[in-house]
């Protein structure tokens, strides 16, 4: 290897929807969760941690700042972030413009969706564009290919000399940055890979040995395979967290409940918002990575609270365990008051609660109960709230 670290800089599209992998309904398959940490963080550790690769630019869709931010954690700071286009070609040559000023001897292009690429794979590609040449990842086609014509067989076609191509693909940097600017000029948007377009401007590209493991996440079935590939043997670190809150009424006419504004004759009264069930939420969370309480992170006496929507504090509860690599499984709060009802919002509160914590709502639990008219409950000066919350952690319960 004869490239010194920031002369070889990487480029990762992670901008697609992700829907051929459920992700109208699951969330784009860049952040879904394998083996407890996020599909993208996992693609950029490997590339962070590897000595000849320097800055690394990362293509998201427009809406996926917060999302991204979340799944990347303390390595947000060590790449770069670019909105994509409309397609993975237009993504890709946005991040290729935004190193152009720094302009590196050479660039790996790689799919966000590829998590299990190894060192020794990068090793390859950067040898070979540390050389000058392009390199393309590629593996032997080992089944029997066939031609269709509708429903038929129209033919068997030879498989000598026919590779699968993978990523990182990697190439000169200022030669593939010209082939996709002509490209764009040209109008061509119908190139399936960055060697495609290389090979359309004249550029010559090797092939080196791909991986058998380095597999793209496309379909569903293709993350849970991952997911089930990097569970821990023996017995899962499951941890169940409780939390209780407690707020008085004062004079109002509406109370915030799970995130839902009621309207009621009296309010809760507290330094935020006296979401009662958003609080006890919380506590709940953070219990299952021993990081303390709500007063630890958002004092009542600091100012800055004051009137504070609660979801901010559950949010941040969650950014804590999805860092810690935890996987919030489920989320039940019980409610505990004589008025207001319930049953109107609960479809409301769960859907809310489902979004701060980015799960299914199937997994989000309210229930309320009175307190048969006994105690403070009962006298309605009030409101008390229970939550549990469930999180699997990577590995197993220590013996």
């Amino acid at each position: 290897m004869t490239a010194a670290r920031g002369e070889i800089a990487a480029v990762i599209v992670a901008a697609g929807r992700g829907e051929r992998a459920g992700g109208a309904t699951h969330g784009p398959k860049q952040y879904r969760i394998v083996g407890g940490r996020p599909v993208i963080r996992r693609t950029i550790e490997a590339f962070a941690a590897h000595p000849g690769i320097g800055r690394i630019v990362v293509a998201i869709h427009a809406d996926d700042d917060a999302l991204f931010a979340a799944a990347a954690g303390d390595l947000a700071a060590r790449v770069a972030v670019v909105h994509g286009g409309a397609t993975r070609q237009d993504s890709t040559l946005r991040a290729l413009q935004a190193l152009a000023e720094a302009a590196p001897q050479a660039v790996l292009i790689h799919d966000g969706v590829r998590p299990f690429v190894d060192r020794a794979l990068l090793d390859r590609v950067v040898e070979v564009v540390a050389a000058g040449h392009g390199a393309l990842p590629a593996l032997p086609v080992a089944d029997t290919l066939k031609r269709a014509a509708s429903t038929d067989i129209a033919g068997t076609v030879d498989r000598a000399g026919l590779h699968a191509a993978q990523t990182p693909q990697g190439f000169p940097f200022a030669a593939i940055l010209a082939a996709h600017e002509a490209a764009a000029r040209a109008g061509r948007a119908d190139f399936t890979d960055d060697s495609a377009i290389a090979e359309w401007a004249g550029m010559k590209v090797r092939l080196v040995p791909g991986s058998p493991d380095n597999l793209k996440l496309t379909w569903a079935r293709d993350i849970e395979m991952a997911d089930e590939r990097l569970a821990p043997a023996g017995f899962p670190d499951v941890r169940t967290g409780n939390g209780y809150d407690v707020h008085a009424f004062e004079a109002g006419e509406a109370v915030t409940l799970c995130g839902v504004s009621i309207p009621h004759d009296r309010r809760l009264s507290g330094h935020s918002d006296a979401d009662v069930g958003l609080h006890a939420l919380t506590d709940a969370l953070l219990a299952t990575c021993g990081a303390g309480d709500i007063g630890t992170h958002f004092p009542p006496s600091d100012p800055q609270w004051k009137g504070a929507a609660s979801r901010i504090f559950v949010e941040h509860a969650a950014k804590l365990v999805r860092e810690r690599g935890g996987r919030i499984a489920s989320a039940d709060v019980t409610l505990i008051c004589e008025a207001p009802k319930i049953g109107p919002h609960r479809a409301a509160m769960v859907a809310a609660m489902a979004g701060m914590l980015r799960i299914l709502p199937d997994r989000v639990s309210v229930k309320a109960t009175t307190n048969e008219k006994l105690g403070f409950i009962g006298r309605s000066e009030g409101i008390a709230a229970i939550a549990t919350a469930s999180v699997v952690y990577p590995g197993e319960v220590p013996a």
